[in-house]
């Protein structure tokens, strides 16, 4: 065994999966719980979809100056911070009898999920710096294993013991990840303040506008159906719950992680115009079959390969347009990640009063095409063609 491997900080990388779990789970779990959300606090489904859309609004309007101010501050000490935060907003929404209050809640769940997300890869990176991929990848199998597992298994838990307790239960989690982060994760020191300049430049770069274009559809697309999956799966009229849908999607989208860890550096664009394909597909064949189980459970794998894969592929090309600002890039890229997700819950609110749950899948399935044809047209710069990448040795 080598130095650098007795070195690997196991205990703290995965504090930091837990951690993206959690966030994963209180910004995905209203979606599988809408129906008895809306009931119990005496709201349209439509209106519950605002649970949704106020927290990526906060997250994606905060992430950027909330993360330059506390970067002074210690690694360890913000974490701990953020997990108590969610904390403190998940108890409020586990009693709040109030949709106002409830809603408050979720706006602070969102300022610190913004503030989480960028600050759990690059944690990670400072923990293992010799093995830095390898520890953002551990760190954010957290994410995947919410949205796999997580969510799925806390929209069954909802049906058997409510979404309070479930709630309640997300509390007791938040609380026990700080507990370890501050017995098991190790500390680092913050950083100096850094200018905008980096992000500004970034903006500029070609490539940079046709990747977040063509990102933004693609989650309003997702989000359009999504945040109204149980309405959708109910009114369908299926032979599975809600948490069979969400649980056949997370298995998808664990595998549409390994196939863009294959593709991301050598079929970039080929994958990218794939994947956004297939889940324009899938989506028409809800809005088409809607009714039919093995259609539903088939569309929700494939689906969910595509989701799984796609972020990451997105990523990748926002990297490779602006090499000398990844952090930048990638800080853009999650700001019109949440823009996305609440415009997609908002879109599939008026969809949803206005023409019913049979439309959703056709509106998302339209918003995926438009990203489908943002990727075909990015063939200098965003999503190069093959010859492209070779003459520039990528």
């Amino acid at each position: 065994m080598t130095s650098t491997e007795e070195r690997w900080p196991l205990d703290g990388l995965l504090v930091l999966a837990g951690a993206a779990f959690v966030t994963l789970l209180t910004e995905a779990l209203p979606a599988g719980l809408l129906p008895a959300m809306s009931g119990d606090l005496g709201v349209t489904e439509a209106r519950a979809g605002l649970l949704i859309t106020v927290y990526a609004l906060a997250a994606a309007v905060t992430a950027i100056p909330m993360t330059a101010w506390t970067l002074v501050l210690s690694r360890r000490a913000l974490l701990l911070t953020l997990l108590t935060g969610f904390a403190a907003t998940n108890a409020v929404t586990a009693v709040s009898s109030a949709f106002a209050v409830t809603l408050a809640a979720r706006v602070l769940s969102g300022v610190f999920a913004g503030m989480l997300w960028a600050l759990v890869p690059a944690y990670a990176a400072r923990l293992a710096p010799r093995r830095s991929g390898k520890a953002i990848a551990t760190a954010l199998a957290g994410m995947t294993v919410g949205l796999s597992l997580g969510v799925p298994a806390g929209t069954a838990l909802g049906g058997l013991i409510g979404w309070r307790a479930t709630f309640g239960l997300l509390t007791a989690l938040a609380v026990a990840l700080a507990c370890a982060a501050l017995g098991r994760l190790p500390d680092v020191p913050g950083e100096k303040a850094k200018r905008g300049g980096g992000f500004r430049r970034v903006v500029r770069t070609p490539g940079i506008a046709a990747v977040n274009a063509a990102s933004l559809a693609m989650v309003l697309g997702f989000y359009v159906l999504y945040t109204y999956i149980a309405p959708f799966v109910e009114r369908a009229g299926l032979a599975v719950t809600t948490g069979t849908v969400l649980f056949v999607f997370g298995l998808g989208s664990m595998g549409g992680v390994w196939i863009a860890g294959l593709t991301a550096d050598r079929r970039l664009r080929t994958a990218t115009l794939a994947l956004l394909a297939l889940a324009a597909v899938c989506l028409a064949a809800f809005g088409a079959f809607g009714h039919s189980t093995v259609v539903v459970l088939a569309g929700a794998v494939l689906w969910g390969v595509t989701h799984g894969g796609v972020p990451t592929l997105m990523q990748a090309a926002g990297v490779k347009a602006a090499p000398d600002d990844p952090e930048a890039a990638n800080a853009l890229w999650v700001t019109g990640w949440n823009v996305g997700m609440a415009g997609g819950s908002l879109l599939g609110g008026a969809v949803l009063d206005g023409a019913g749950t049979r439309a959703l899948p056709w509106t998302a399935a339209a918003l995926l095409a438009a990203a489908v044809a943002t990727v075909a047209l990015a063939r200098r710069h965003g999503f190069p063609a093959r010859e492209t990448e070779v003459r520039a040795g990528v």
